[in-house]
C-alpha cells in the first residue's frame, strides 16, 4: 500500500530555490514534503556558482603573482598544478555540503523524499510508492544545458560548464560556445591558468548588462588574451587525430580554429521533463513553450502549483530566494505577494567584478524618457584602488529627477558588496543625495558610493529654488 502524505506545501527540487521554499516555510511553522531525485543542494553547489568561484579564486591567485612586479616583488610565471586547483574546487564543495545535507533538513522540520516526482492528478504527487496531496507545490526543479546542434560535436568529446570543472589537465586552448556570464567567467579564469581561450557568442556579448560598464569588463578579458568572437557562429566541428577543428563563422568571413577541448555553455533552460505537468494541468508559455505560462506571482494555471528559480525563468541564486520568499508567502498566507526582478542583484564574476540593480541606462531612458539623470564616479579616483592599483572600474547611479535611485551598476573590485549597498538604499526609498552622509572608512571601495551621492548635490546644486532657498537663508542672516 502506497505512502500517503499531507503536507501544507511540498517542494520539488532541493536546489537554492528549493531549499529556500522549504526553509521559509518551515520558519511559518509549515508542515513541508521535500522531493529531490538527485543531490540535496542542486547545481549551484555540486557543478554551478560554488565551484565557478572556487576556480575563478584560484586563478585570481595565479593572476596576482603574474602583477607581482608592479609591486616591487618579483616573480616568475606561476606553475599551476591543476590536479590541486581540483581539490580546491572539491574541498570547498565538502566544506558547505553540510549546509544542505539532509540531517540539517530534519532537525529544520522538513521531510525529505528521495526519487523523482510527477503528478498524477491537479492535487498530487507520486514518487514511487509515495503519494503526496499537498495543499500547495513548488516546482523548483532547477535548469538543463541544451546541446546546440552544431555538425560534428557528437563526434568528439567535450566539456559543459557542469563537467569542465572535474578536469584536472591543462587544457591547451579552450574554444568556449556561449558568451554569457558563466561562459566568461570561466573563460578567464582558464586564460590564466595558462590556456589559451577563445569565446564565440552568436549576439552580442554580455547583452542583459549595461554596454558602457559590459565594455569595461569585456576590454580586461581581451587585454588577458581571450580572443572574444561575438555575431559568430560555430557552423561545424571537425574530429582529428590531434586536437578539434572549429569552424566559425563571422558575417562573410569563416576561419577554421585548432582546439585542443571544447566548452558548451549556452543559457540554461528550466528542468520540466518527467513531471508530467497536463496532469496537473499546468500549462506552458504560448510564446515560449519550453516556458511555463505563470502569472506575475509565479502561479501557474494550476492555482495550486507555483514555481521559483530556473524552473520559472531566474538565472541566479539572489533571484531563486527572493522568489522563494514571496512565493511562499503567497501560498501560506494569501499574500499575493509579487517577486520585483528589478531588486535582485546582477553579478558577473569576472575580474573586474561587474553587478548592477535595477534599471540600467537604456531601460531607464526607455521608461523614462528624459526624466532621469546619470552620476558616474570612477575606480581612478578613488584612494583605495590607487593603492591596490585596481583603478580599472566605474560606478554608475541611475536616478528620477527627485533622486529617487532608479538604479545602480558598478565595474570593478568589490563591485557586488558596493552594488549591496545601493540595493539597501532603493529598499528604503533613500535619495541619492543621502549617500553623500555614509561615513565609509578610509581608504576604501565604499567611498565610492559617498562620492556618488556628492556628485548627485553639486548637479542639484544648480537648480534654481535651492539657489532661491540658499538667498533666501543669507537675507535672513
Amino acid at each position: 500500500m502506497a505512502d500517503i502524505l499531507t503536507p501544507d506545501l511540498c517542494v520539488i527540487g532541493a536546489g537554492s530555490g528549493g531549499l529556500a521554499v522549504a526553509e521559509t516555510a518551515r520558519a511559518y511553522g509549515a508542515s513541508v514534503v521535500l522531493v529531490e531525485k538527485a543531490r540535496l543542494g542542486g547545481n549551484a553547489l555540486s557543478t554551478g556558482a560554488v565551484p565557478a568561484k572556487a576556480l575563478v579564486a584560484a586563478a585570481a591567485q595565479a593572476q596576482a603573482v603574474r602583477g607581482g612586479a608592479a609591486f616591487g616583488i618579483a616573480a616568475e610565471d606561476p606553475r599551476v598544478n591543476f590536479r590541486r586547483v581540483h581539490d580546491h574546487v572539491e574541498q570547498v564543495i565538502t566544506t558547505l555540503a553540510p549546509q544542505h545535507a539532509a540531517a540539517r533538513l530534519a532537525a529544520l522540520g522538513v521531510e525529505v523524499v528521495e526519487g523523482a516526482a510527477r503528478f498524477i492528478s491537479r492535487k498530487a504527487v507520486a514518487v514511487g510508492d509515495t503519494e503526496i496531496r499537498a495543499r500547495r507545490f513548488v516546482i523548483a526543479t532547477g535548469a538543463r544545458l541544451p546541446v546546440p546542434s552544431i555538425p560534428g560535436l557528437d563526434a568528439v568529446p567535450y566539456f559543459t560548464s557542469e563537467t569542465i570543472l572535474d578536469n584536472t589537465r591543462k587544457l591547451t586552448h579552450l574554444v568556449v560556445i556561449g558568451g554569457g556570464s558563466l561562459g566568461l567567467e570561466l573563460a578567464q579564469a582558464y586564460a590564466r591558468l595558462g590556456a589559451e581561450v577563445t569565446v564565440v557568442e552568436n549576439g552580442e556579448m554580455l547583452s542583459g548588462y549595461d554596454p558602457e560598464l559590459a565594455g569595461i569588463a569585456l576590454k580586461r578579458l581581451g587585454e588577458e588574451g581571450v580572443s572574444l568572437r561575438p555575431h559568430a557562429t560555430v557552423t561545424a566541428i571537425q574530429p582529428r587525430s590531434m586536437g578539434i577543428g572549429v569552424a566559425v563563422q563571422s558575417g562573410e568571413t569563416e576561419q577554421l580554429l585548432d582546439a585542443s577541448h571544447i566548452l558548451i555553455a549556452p543559457e540554461r533552460m528550466p528542468n520540466l521533463a518527467g513531471l508530467d505537468l497536463d496532469k496537473a494541468g499546468i500549462r506552458m508559455n504560448k510564446a515560449d513553450p519550453r516556458l511555463l505560462q505563470l502569472s506575475p506571482a509565479l502561479k501557474t494555471s494550476n492555482a495550486r502549483v507555483y514555481a521559483v528559480g530556473d524552473a520559472a525563468g531566474g538565472q541566479s541564486v539572489q533571484a531563486a530566494v527572493q522568489q522563494a520568499q514571496a512565493v511562499v508567502r503567497s501560498a501560506l498566507l494569501g499574500a499575493m505577494e509579487k517577486p520585483n526582478a528589478l531588486r535582485v542583484p546582477r553579478v558577473l564574476s569576472t575580474d573586474p567584478e561587474l553587478a548592477e540593480i535595477g534599471l540600467t541606462e537604456s531601460s531607464a531612458r526607455a521608461r523614462h524618457g528624459a526624466g532621469f539623470r546619470v552620476t558616474r564616479w570612477s575606480y581612478a579616483d578613488n584612494d583605495r584602488a590607487r593603492a591596490a592599483r585596481q583603478t580599472y572600474g566605474l560606478a554608475k547611479l541611475i536616478t528620477d529627477r527627485s533622486g529617487r535611485i532608479l538604479g545602480a551598476g558598478v565595474v570593478g573590485p568589490g563591485a557586488a558588496e558596493l552594488v549591496s549597498l545601493f540595493s539597501l538604499a532603493m529598499s528604503g526609498g533613500l535619495n541619492a543625495g543621502k549617500l553623500a552622509e555614509l561615513v565609509a572608512p578610509y581608504p576604501s571601495f565604499a567611498e565610492i558610493a559617498v562620492r556618488l551621492g556628492e556628485e548627485f548635490r553639486r548637479g542639484e546644486a544648480g537648480k534654481p529654488l535651492l539657489r532661491q532657498w540658499i538667498r533666501l537663508n543669507r537675507l535672513l542672516g
